[in-house]
């Protein structure tokens, strides 16, 4: 993934080309706070009151997100597994070894030890809360592997097709927070259990950002963002994790970056995009209710600073003022005597 690009314009490049079209237009700068001038501006454009949000526009990766490796534990010969783009639900099988299925159960906690009647964890009641939303009954939710479980785990098994033990050893099911999609195949039926099976991911589309750590206060948790997509339309999305560990970069080419996750609103409306490159409008700060003038508007002054020509019945005032936000081609301005509604010299 390429690294973040600016959309804020900087204040320098942007003053710098400003001042240069109106000094060729020959709308030259003033000495005085307010220098007055008769020779007109080519155009003029409003100074408005509005809001401007700056924001900063990065690259990023629209699919499936961070894809995960299963591996068949125990022994036995792999005899199916589920193609790529399969999504598997709770219960169903992710794969096969000597033809039983290996199904899916929800849940954080991987299966480590073989739950039996007398065990008792939380790995258990993950497993019965499971069976409970499997269908079966007769055992209470709780952290203990009662004979009621046993039962319960034997009706499943013998559902599965697979032997009726009322155990559930390491191996037996694939454990995983939810639905998942099977990202590829990472073996072939025929190949012997043991080593990594295929990979998978969840089954919504993220964005997947890496943020140049420069711009990390951009990204909390919970700011809303838009994307653009390839086809040119837009959705929103929101910032669902930001990375704790940064990567570390070599230079400006290759900075430092943090991983950044973009939950997307809408996916209808994403088609058929998987591993498609996006582009992410961070919203960096808002300015309300500011006044605001073309960048191109501005004239670089001889002492550092900057100003606007004023055009009012005929004559040209040059007023200097003090910018803030620069975005969407327009730049926060202030200075004694502007006001919304004046006209202001820009380039024709």
């Amino acid at each position: 993934m390429s690294r973040a690009r600016v959309v804020a314009l900087s204040a320098a490049g942007v003053v710098a080309a400003g001042g240069a079209g109106l000094a060729a237009a020959g709308l030259g700068g003033g000495e005085g706070p307010a220098a007055e001038h008769s020779a007109l501006p080519p155009a003029t454009a409003p100074v408005e009151r509005t809001t401007l949000v700056e924001t900063q526009r990065v690259d990023g990766t629209l699919g499936y997100g961070t894809a995960r490796t299963v591996t068949a534990a125990g022994r036995g010969t792999l005899t199916w597994i589920a193609g790529p783009g399969t999504v598997i639900a709770r219960g169903r099988p992710a794969y096969r070894v000597d033809n039983e299925p290996v199904p899916l159960l929800y849940g954080r906690l991987p299966l480590y030890r073989t739950l039996a009647e007398g065990v008792r964890g939380p790995d258990v009641l993950q497993l019965e809360r499971n069976l409970r939303a499997l269908g079966y009954t007769g055992f209470t939710v709780d952290t203990g592997f009662g004979s009621g479980t046993a039962a319960a785990v034997r009706r499943w098994q013998d559902d599965l097709d697979v032997a009726e033990t009322g155990r559930v050893a390491p191996g037996a099911v694939l454990v995983a927070p939810g639905e998942i999609r099977v990202a590829e195949r990472r073996a072939a039926a025929g190949d012997r259990a043991g080593g990594a099976v295929l990979t998978y991911t969840g089954t919504t589309r993220v964005v997947g950002i890496d943020l140049d750590v420069r711009y990390q206060r951009l990204a909390k948790e919970g700011t809303e963002v838009e994307i653009r997509l390839p086809d040119g339309g837009t959705t929103r999305g929101r910032v669902t994790g930001v990375g704790k560990v940064a990567k570390q970069g070599r230079g400006d080419d290759d900075p430092t970056t943090v991983a950044v996750t973009v939950a997307v609103r809408g996916q209808r409306s994403l088609g058929s995009y998987d591993k498609a490159p996006v582009e992410v409008d961070l919203t960096a700060d808002r300015h309300d209710g500011v006044l605001a003038v073309p960048v191109a508007a501005l004239l670089a002054r001889g002492d550092g600073g900057y100003a606007v020509q004023v055009v009012r019945d005929g004559a040209v005032r040059t007023v200097p003022v003090e910018t803030g936000v620069f975005t969407g081609g327009k730049v926060e301005v202030s200075g004694a005597g502007l006001a919304e509604g004046m006209k202001v010299g820009v380039p024709a």
